[in-house]
């Protein structure tokens, strides 16, 4: 279920996905809901673009790590292709 940050409290949070558009973002928000995961979810700034890097907006969805690795199978068994630090 969607969370405000307060929810996590002081915890770090692990980045699991950028959604880069709308309906990308409602879906995975649908997923992660009808999963009974918490989550949370921050617009925020990343580099796109082959020829012509801009900087655009999109959806950055964050776990509490106790989470992380369970969302991230879930979500590669769903089709999604989550974030994984480099």
């Amino acid at each position: 279920m969607r969370q405000q940050p307060d929810y996590f409290g002081d915890q770090e949070l692990d980045l699991v996905y950028v959604a880069k558009k709308l309906k990308e973002a409602l879906a995975l928000e649908k997923f992660l809901t009808d999963a009974g995961f918490d989550y949370l979810v921050e617009p925020d700034k990343y580099s796109g673009g082959v020829i012509f890097r801009t900087e655009r907006v999109g959806a950055f969805f964050y776990v509490a790590p106790a989470d992380t690795e369970k969302v991230r199978e879930a979500m590669v068994g769903a089709g999604y292709k989550p974030y994984l630090e480099d």
